[in-house]
């Protein structure tokens, strides 16, 4: 359940630093000493001369995770958690007539259509006037029977009470300026009359006091209209803005529609740049032309108060001309969370991790991730980056010009979209906010094929962008911008590091041959202080956090190490990467083949475990103290990787 926001503070918003960061701050330097105190002795006095093959990996492994840690460390320092009030709540207030146009861009390509008819009629129920928001279903996959929905939900939306209202207000509206032209039309014979009365020089002066109280009057008239210098030019300006007004309501009741259905012309030969090239479509197909663009999965449902709680934040009011001006924000994300997810979580789709402390950490250094759905983005900012970015493209090869309403806008050199089109923006200088308010719930992937789709999408796509458009090497990023976006990138290398972590105890029961010389006093006294402290950092950062969800974030960061092997080597030698819609239906079925690396590190781990107990027992086991570290090494991993094969055969609850 989401709690009510908090507004009783004075101004419109407020950035305050997430409680206990001082806490995490403190923990995190000792944790940082200590991580470079153990890694001094593990170079100095622990390796394994006899077993290089394996203590220079293992060593290699921990350097990694240390260096993973020291930017885990700096990304948390400054977390922001931020207070704004609803655009109708704003001191001062800014008129209704005032507020954007914003535009709801809903990317489906082969979802059923009840699951983006769901999402088109909350977005179309959201709190924000009739006559500034479209909503738009984009089609990717031109389906006759989303169409179909939509034509049927378009004339649904005409007939519902909410646009009935605004209609008649529009035409009253308009009948009230038709009247004005009428009595500005009586009016003129007489009032051009006058004027000509009045600048008669000839003219017997029958009565000089009238003459002179009618003279001020037009002196008056012509004062309140500076741009004009007779009365029948403010009659004709007077007409003129009638004109234009009573035109303005007549359009505004010919294209009263608020949902819209675009499906984009799919050429054969030139890519389409999945959705990337969808979303660039839209904004360039000139059917839209909101201020602003609500990104939307199909399956993601917008609460009604969306729009009122996010747009403020592209505002600032200026003192000196007491008006509201837009500022540099480009894009403002919101929570993620699905409404889905079984209980206990089996595929580990609970991010508060990332939405909670990561994101609030990069939004304190200006680098909140935008990830594709949930989000509000200015459109002047994506169009200037894109067409930027596309002129650079077009220098190179001037083929690329066939493709201009595809490549754009929305970044499409990855399979990330998103997270690439965060960085061109960032790069251009253009600023992000993170907003920790849960304000769209969709569906999770619910079954183990999907939810791998989906993260090797991600891990492949993050690297892309790593080699295609290195953060560390990009112009206009401020350093901790290139920290944050490298971070993301350099964790999904981690499955190699897994590898080893999990590989050593299972050597160790076979053969006896160890990466550390020694695991005695000397051993816990440098490893077991910086891990506790360690741990500790960790729960200070994440506090709030269910343990349960961390332990499941753990494990899965763990016993993907199969994936992120896999995202690595694909992108590094070239093959081909599709964007893979991921189903929004279950994929029944088990899925044991999916997840065989971890099965044979599972089963060796226990052989191992078994073989060392069998050697105990019949008195041939050296060194057990030896074997009883790397048995609670192996019993933690096996934790680590149970996870991920009880997902693999889960079966959602039989109905009764």
């Amino acid at each position: 359940m989401t709690s009510l926001p908090i507004t009783n503070f004075s101004g419109n918003s407020r950035s305050l630093l997430k409680k206990r960061t001082l806490l995490f701050r403190y923990l995190a330097e000792i944790n940082l000493i200590f991580g470079i105190w153990y890694l001094q002795w593990r170079i100095t006095h622990s390796i394994n001369f006899d077993a290089l093959w394996i203590s220079i990996p293992l060593l290699i492994a921990e350097i990694y995770s240390y260096l993973g840690g020291v930017m885990f460390v700096i990304g948390l320092w400054r977390p922001l958690d931020r207070q704004i009030k609803s655009l109708d709540q704003m001191t001062p207030p800014i008129p209704r007539a005032d507020w954007p146009t914003v535009d709801v861009f809903i990317t489906c390509y082969n979802e059923p259509p009840e699951i983006v008819e769901e999402t088109a009629k909350a977005a179309l129920a959201m709190d924000y006037p009739a006559t500034k928001l479209r909503v738009y279903v984009l089609d990717d996959g031109n389906s006759a029977d989303m169409r179909a929905m939509t034509e049927r939900l378009y004339l649904e939306d005409l007939q519902s009470a909410q646009l009935q209202q605004e209609v008649e207000r529009i035409d009253a509206e308009r009948y009230c300026l038709l009247e004005r032209r009428k009595q500005l039309e009586n009016l003129t014979p007489n009032i051009q009359a006058a004027e000509q009365w009045l600048q008669a020089s000839s003219q017997p002066i029958v009565n000089e006091s009238a003459r002179g109280f009618v003279q001020s009057l037009r002196q008056l008239i012509l004062w309140l209209a500076p741009e004009n210098y007779t009365i029948s030019d403010r009659l004709t300006t007077e007409r003129k803005a009638l004109e234009e007004s009573i035109h303005k309501k007549e359009l505004e009741l010919f294209e009263f529609t608020r949902f819209s259905y675009i499906a984009r012309p799919k050429i054969a030969g030139v890519p389409h740049h999945a959705k990337a090239g969808n979303l660039n479509h839209a904004i360039f197909s000139g059917e839209t032309s909101g201020q602003f663009i609500l990104t939307l999965d199909a399956d993601h449902i917008p609460k009604p108060q969306f729009l009122k709680r996010i747009i403020p934040y592209f505002y600032t009011y200026n003192l000196f001309t007491g008006k509201y001006e837009q500022n540099q924000i480009a894009f403002v994300q919101t929570r993620q969370d699905f409404y889905n997810i079984p209980a206990g979580d089996p595929f580990g789709h609970r991010a508060n991790l990332f939405y909670g402390p990561l994101q609030q950490g990069k939004d304190g250094m200006n680098a909140a991730f935008y990830t594709g759905t949930n989000a509000i983005l200015r459109r002047e900012a994506l169009i200037s980056v894109g067409l930027q970015h596309f002129a650079d493209e077009f220098a190179k090869d001037e083929k690329c010009l066939d493709e201009f309403q595809l490549i754009g806008g929305v970044s499409s050199n990855s399979i990330t979209e998103d997270m690439n089109t965060a960085m061109r923006l960032h790069g251009a200088g253009w600023k992000s906010i993170y907003h920790h308010e849960l304000l769209a719930e969709g569906l999770a992937p619910d079954d183990l094929s999907s939810t791998l789709k989906q993260r090797l999408r991600w891990a492949q796509g993050t690297i892309q962008v790593l080699l295609r458009e290195n953060p560390l090497t990009k112009s206009g990023l401020t350093f901790w911008q290139k920290l944050h976006y490298f971070k993301t990138m350099y964790s999904y290398f981690s499955g190699f590091a897994t590898l080893v972590f999990i590989s050593c105890p299972i050597i160790y029961f076979f053969t006896d041959i160890i990466p550390v010389k020694t695991y005695g006093c000397d051993f816990a006294i440098h490893f077991f202080p910086a891990f506790i402290i360690n741990r500790l950092t960790f729960l200070a950062a994440t506090w709030g956090i269910p343990a349960r969800e961390l332990w499941r974030s753990e494990q899965y960061a763990i016993s993907l190490f199969p994936l992120f092997i896999q995202a690595v080597w694909s992108v590094f030698t070239g093959q081909k990467l599709n964007f893979q819609v991921t189903p929004k239906q279950r994929q029944s079925g088990i899925y044991l083949k999916l997840v065989w690396p971890q099965l044979v590190v599972f089963t060796l781990t226990i052989l191992g475990i078994l073989w060392s107990l069998y050697r105990f027992f019949t008195g041939h086991l050296n060194y057990p103290e030896v074997h009883l570290i790397n048995g609670a090494w192996a019993i933690y991993n096996l934790l680590l990787l149970s996870a991920i094969i009880r997902a693999s055969v889960w079966q959602p609850p039989k109905e009764v």
